[in-house]
């Protein structure tokens, strides 16, 4: 999103948040419970971990927790950047960059991991933004976990491309999610006019065109919107999150993403507005914490687990 955008988008969620919108039978936030099965619905403490100190990482809007390397998450900037990603740890140190060649940087806006094409998890990096609405067909790349090292090398890894459409329009969108087992595709587009819709693409196949599927919508108010999400290693806990807060699912065994985000989620109990402009959200392997980092030069790093 352009910081333009962000400003207005920004004020109009303090706005909302200090006087309220008009009710109606939609109004997430009289439907969504303040407690559920996941750790994450009660009140959270906020941790500042560390700044992030790589001064070419001022736009970040993906972030994705390592499964595999303790200490790391990924990230990357928001359009406007080279096709890269950061590899930071927790403290806000840069351990590594990656060029990812064949791949564009139109509007990058969310970052998962799932399975790839081999044995090894692969790096779901979506091309999914779009403020215009005008894109007939964005993209996710596919790009295998490389070992960061130590340092900062600047390595790099080839990346295949997922082509997704819509079955109606271009829609704006900045959350991914992928199922860690049987790696469903989820989209769940972005609007200030309380819909936030779910589309699925089942598990795509690469180098092809792969139409989406809309199968609901989770429950956000008007002036809300859905900014970045994710999914534990376990696929038991699911989080969107928007501007100010973080929406939770515990999902049921056996399942689908699609399915588990039509029930209603709780609200984790954290105040994420104050942050800034906030476009990520990365579940820590086990799903009882998330981190989160906001736009900006040294951006905090911090971490919401539960309070006691």
């Amino acid at each position: 999103m352009t910081r333009a955008r962000a400003g207005v988008a920004l004020c109009a969620c303090s706005l909302l948040a200090a006087c309220g919108d008009a009710s109606s039978p939609e109004d997430s936030r009289s439907k969504v419970g303040a407690r559920g099965g996941s750790p994450l619905c009660a009140e959270l403490k906020p941790q500042l971990t560390g700044r992030v100190q790589t001064t070419e990482a001022t736009e970040l809007s993906g972030l994705v927790a390592s499964r595999r390397q303790a200490g790391v998450l990924w990230a990357h900037n928001d359009s406007g950047d080279s096709a890269r990603l950061f590899a930071l740890a927790p403290d806000g140190r840069l351990r590594g960059e990656l060029a990812v060649p064949r791949a564009e940087n139109v509007d990058w806006e969310d970052i998962a991991l799932g399975p790839g094409p081999g044995t090894r998890d692969a790096l779901f990096v979506a091309d999914i933004g779009d403020n215009d609405e005008e894109r007939r067909s964005v993209s996710v790349y596919l790009v295998p976990e490389p070992d960061p090292g130590s340092g900062a090398p600047k390595t790099s890894a080839p990346a295949q491309r997922l082509t997704l459409r819509y079955p109606d329009r271009p829609h704006d969108a900045e959350a991914l999610l992928i199922d860690p087992s049987g790696g469903e595709l989820v989209v769940v587009t972005k609007s200030f006019g309380g819909d936030a819709s779910v589309y699925t693409a089942g598990r795509p196949r690469t180098a092809t065109m792969t139409k989406l599927r809309r199968v609901g919508r989770v429950p956000v108010s008007a002036g809300e919107a859905v900014t970045a999400g994710d999914v534990s290693a376990d696929g038991g806990t699911i989080v969107l999150r928007t501007y100010d807060r973080a929406l939770v699912w515990s999902r049921r065994r056996g399942e689908s993403l699609s399915a588990a985000l039509r029930r209603e989620p709780c609200a984790a109990g954290a105040d994420l507005l104050g942050e800034g402009q906030g476009e990520t959200l990365a579940l820590s392997p086990d799903g009882r914490s998330f981190f989160t980092v906001p736009e900006g030069v040294r951006p905090a790093l911090r971490r919401y687990a539960p309070a006691r």
